[in-house]
């Protein structure tokens, strides 16, 4: 589902409040709350309004797991890590345990190795059915999601939950949730907005299917829902 909104304000609004009414139903139905958090410019005036007075004791984040659903492989202390703008906007500014908190990232191993481990840690939370209770996502300009890009061979797996490869685009490793598990999920969320994302969200939306040039085509959940939160301007109606 698309939902349409007048400006990025409507939807960091209506993303927030989807955020607590899903922490609440879940703590309250099984006594925690797991969810994926996504880095870049998109969701920060999300975190931010849900570390406000308004929002943050609505919910409880004791009760709240944190994941990331891809990260740059690079100290959690750089400016480039999806964990540190997640810190600084929501996380540093509520009562999360810090027990709770699993990013992306660890010293002295490989993102290969770290990948393994960190399916791993997924799997004690959450347990073999693997199903978050929200995965929020963004798009790129690209059309890729998470670190799915165009073209790589991360598109194609089907067994690994977490997968780690160098994208040479970029000159860097990159840790990445894959499709399938994504797929698992009880509720994504996608938030688009802007001129840059008019093309790839028609694309991925209403174009044929082509998710070796589109990966966020490939989000597809199993049993949960899909809704993208857009503005006037990415979804060309402006």
């Amino acid at each position: 589902m698309v939902q349409i909104y007048n400006n990025t304000e409507e939807i960091n609004t209506t993303a927030a409040d989807l955020f607590v009414e899903y922490a609440q139903k879940e703590i309250a139905g099984k006594g925690k709350f797991t969810v994926v958090l996504t880095g870049g410019s998109s969701p920060a005036g999300i975190y931010k309004l849900l570390a406000s007075d308004t929002y943050k004791d609505k919910i409880d984040w004791t009760k709240v797991y944190v994941f990331w659903g891809d990260e740059r492989w690079v100290p959690l202390n750089d400016d480039l890590s999806n964990a540190k703008m997640s810190y600084s906007t929501l996380l540093s500014h509520v009562p999360i345990p810090q027990e709770n908190i699993f990013e992306m990232y660890k010293d002295g191993v490989t993102p290969e190795e770290y990948a393994a481990t960190y399916e791993q840690t997924i799997r004690k939370v959450l347990g073999e059915e693997g199903k978050f209770d929200l995965i929020l996502l963004g798009m790129g300009d690209d059309g890729h999601t998470a670190s799915l890009f165009p073209g790589e061979a991360v598109l194609q797996e089907q067994t690994k939950w977490v997968d780690a490869y160098y994208l040479a685009a970029q000159k860097m490793h990159r840790i990445t949730l894959t499709a399938p598990l994504i797929n698992k999920a009880a509720k994504i969320i996608v938030v688009a907005f802007g001129e840059k994302k008019t093309h790839a969200l028609k694309e991925v939306t209403s174009g044929e299917f082509n998710p070796t040039l589109y990966p966020m085509q490939l989000i597809k959940p199993v049993s949960g829902d899909l809704l993208f939160l857009v503005d006037k301007v990415a979804a060309g109606t402006n």
